[in-house]
């Protein structure tokens, strides 16, 4: 039963899509915060691309007071991440939450790999336009924890728990904050 999200596919494209997450909404609570449709499809590999984190267009982000993640490609590097499978209802929440109008993000089609080896076509995000800086110590949590919650492979797990983070001190939103605490008493 492990990929039974992705099975049944065939029927509902035309009221779903794929999204390939490999950043904050690698974890559920917070993707669902947004996008209440999204339903866990299986755990993906992109290839050839790298994961990094940067301030799009030089401007560190409000919601996450340091660099965001994006992906550039790469050879023979590879990024893990979950394949949600969402409404097409829940499209505009979702570029609404990347800065599509704003120009944070574009949509960009990427062909990802399932853990049995399947290809899948998915929509992502990437940032064009931006310098690299590292993320807040929260971002990085929110996505460590959306690894281990999803079970991305472990050597991946380690190369995000060894990103070094800003120095950041203060919060963030309230919201993100209590994702932070229930993800943590998840875990442990």
């Amino acid at each position: 039963m492990a990929n039974s999200g992705c099975e049944d596919l065939r029927g509902q494209e035309e009221e779903s899509f794929l999204y390939f997450a490999y950043g904050s909404n690698l974890l559920t609570e917070r993707i669902h915060l947004r996008n209440p449709s999204a339903a866990f499809c299986c755990v993906a590999r992109l290839q050839d691309y790298k994961l990094d984190f940067g301030n799009s267009q030089g401007k560190t982000s409000e919601t996450w007071h340091g660099g965001i993640a994006t992906i550039f490609q790469s050879p023979g590097d590879e990024v893990w991440g979950v394949v949600w499978k969402m409404n097409k209802s829940n499209l505009s929440s979702l570029d609404k939450q990347e800065g599509v109008k704003s120009g944070t993000y574009v949509p960009i089609e990427v062909n990802v790999y399932t853990q049995e080896g399947k290809e899948i076509t998915c929509r992502s995000y990437q940032m064009k336009n931006y310098e690299s800086a590292p993320p807040s110590p929260q971002y990085k949590k929110v996505i460590c924890l959306g690894a281990k919650e999803n079970g991305l492979p472990l050597e991946y797990q380690k190369k995000l728990n060894a990103i070094e983070p800003n120095d950041y001190k203060g919060e963030v939103s309230e919201e993100i904050e209590n994702i932070i605490k229930k993800g943590e008493t998840k875990a442990h």
